[in-house]
């Protein structure tokens, strides 16, 4: 028989307790049970979507800056008599719808024309400047207000040109391709003499008056007009009046029927 004597009895208990203490520690766990925790799981990486790639920006317009004809005077009225060829010009402000149906009906019969925006109708109406070169038509600078530029003092005149240029670059790249007078079929000497400064070597005036802004109703619009057009002329017109979009569509037939085309200001005199 084995005695178990007092001292075997405190070394078992010590070994025992050794035991149960190098569980503990060893497995993490404060358990009385001695029992070892096991490792947490890893964590899945989560799945990236791939980033959508940045919408290409549309490229600038290619806008086309002013041109000098060496040929013509500093105020243009008229082009070439001698040629098959007419510009209608138009004042660029009023009901943007207007303006849209205006262009349509235009390139709808193959013409092209020149428009003289008003600057602050270009800040209200940015997109207008695209949507006139895109149609292949001239886009010029018909002041910032819309003001009586003649009867400006200097300073004043030619903060009405430059803010205009100013707007057309922004939007386009370039001044535009003409300078027209505001309340004026002409402009004064100091005028022209500004918008050479500004970067326009001519300035456009016109020798048909279709008088549209008058509110006389389309026929009349239409008979004033194929009354004195002729080779080389330039007709003056305005956006923003219905009767303009009414009478346009008979202007253009008979300007076909005369073998005379509609083209820009610039196709005009060169």
């Amino acid at each position: 028989m084995v005695r178990v004597t007092t001292t075997d009895r405190r070394g078992a208990l010590r070994a025992g307790a050794g035991l149960v203490a190098g569980g503990a520690l060893a497995g993490g766990c404060s358990s009385a049970t001695g029992s070892v925790a096991q490792p947490a799981p890893a964590r899945a990486t989560p799945s990236r979507t791939p980033a959508k790639p940045t919408p290409a920006k549309p490229a600038p317009l290619a806008a086309p800056a002013p041109r000098a004809f060496p040929r013509q005077p500093a105020q243009i009225t008229h082009g070439p008599r001698d040629r098959p060829r007419v510009a209608l010009t138009f004042h660029g402000q009023g009901d943007p719808a207007l303006a849209h149906a205006l262009l349509t009906e235009a390139e709808r019969h193959g013409a092209r024309i020149t428009v003289l925006a008003v600057g602050t109708w270009l800040d209200e109406q940015p997109d207008i400047a695209r949507r006139i070169l895109d149609g292949g038509h001239d886009l010029g600078n018909h002041t910032q207000r819309h003001v009586a530029v003649n009867t400006m003092s200097e300073t004043a005149a030619r903060a009405e040109i430059t803010e205009c240029a100013d707007r057309l670059r922004r939007l386009t790249g370039s001044i535009g391709t003409w300078f027209r007078p505001s309340r004026a079929p002409t402009a004064s000497p100091l005028v022209v003499r500004l918008a050479r400064a500004a970067g326009y070597p001519h300035v456009l005036s016109y020798d048909v008056d279709s008088l549209d802004y008058t509110r006389p109703g389309a026929p009349a619009v239409t008979r004033k007009v194929l009354a004195e057009v002729r080779g080389g002329s330039v007709v003056s017109m305005h956006f923003g009046y219905p009767d303009t979009v009414a009478a346009l569509p008979a202007v253009l037939q008979e300007l076909d029927s005369r073998g005379l085309h509609a083209v820009t200001t610039t196709e005009l005199l060169s």
